[in-house]
């Protein structure tokens, strides 16, 4: 049974979503599957209200993975386009709501002028001080492991690290995002029940809520729903239930 500790109404500090089901919802109307990505878009605005609303403080969006490059070229090159414009369209309402925006993941792969918009859009947001927003772009966990281990590598090859020295918490602060908590709940809509090389290393202890919801129809039920389910859970982090509640 949840200690009264754990089953309190409480809120996530970190979401991180896989916004799946974007290309279903748009065949299931006989359209295209670019227009399920535009869908989804406002869908993000949605999920940004109420994570905001309700106290959130990290949302972590896996928007494009480093797998995806295998698409399609015209679906690959329609993702970049919007990619470009949902960010250039909202980097003015994440200014004003006090959103601070940050892309992970190997953004060289990205155009020059992809990748100057993005670095402009996190310049524009650094002093917002409310939600962070991350959002994942050519991003895998394989990928941020790999470029972890080579930075240590490099260091003890430079002579400043002895591979004794190399540590969880070493290898860890050369992650993605280690400058922030790990996900406190992962979300991922449209029926798969998966984690699909998104934050392989900092989901260690994450609980994980998966629903049938093509992203496009996911609505702030939903998600108060996922959090609701979140509440009642009693993480334990390797422990006993009994030394949790003690």
């Amino acid at each position: 049974m949840p200690s009264k500790e754990s089953s309190r109404e409480r809120v996530p500090r970190h979401v991180a979503i896989i916004m799946d089901g974007n290309g279903r919802w748009a065949q299931n109307r006989g359209k295209p599957r670019h227009a399920g990505h535009r869908a989804g878009v406002e869908t993000v605005r949605q999920v940004m209200e109420v994570c905001g609303q309700q106290g959130v403080r990290i949302l972590t969006l896996f928007a494009f993975s480093s797998e995806n490059w295998r698409r399609p070229k015209k679906e690959v090159k329609m993702l970049m386009e919007l990619f470009f414009t949902a960010l250039n369209r909202e980097v003015r309402r994440l200014k004003k709501r006090n959103v601070r925006l940050r892309v992970i993941g190997d953004t060289s792969a990205f155009s020059d002028k992809l990748q100057r918009l993005i670095h402009e859009s996190e310049r524009v947001t650094a002093d917002n001080d409310g939600l962070l927003l991350q959002i994942a772009a050519n991003y895998g966990g394989r990928w941020d492991v790999t470029q972890a281990a080579r930075q240590l590598a490099s260091r003890v090859a430079r002579g400043e690290l002895q591979p004794e020295q190399i540590t969880e918490d070493a290898l860890a602060a050369c992650l993605s995002f280690s400058d922030v908590p790990d996900p406190d709940l992962f979300i991922r809509t449209g029926g798969e029940m998966r984690i699909s090389n998104f934050l392989l290393w900092q989901c260690a202890y994450t609980e994980l809520w998966f629903c049938d919801t093509l992203w496009p129809d996911f609505g702030k039920e939903d998600l108060l729903q996922a959090f609701r389910d979140y509440a009642g859970r009693q993480r334990r982090f390797g422990k006993t239930a009994e030394q949790v509640e003690g």
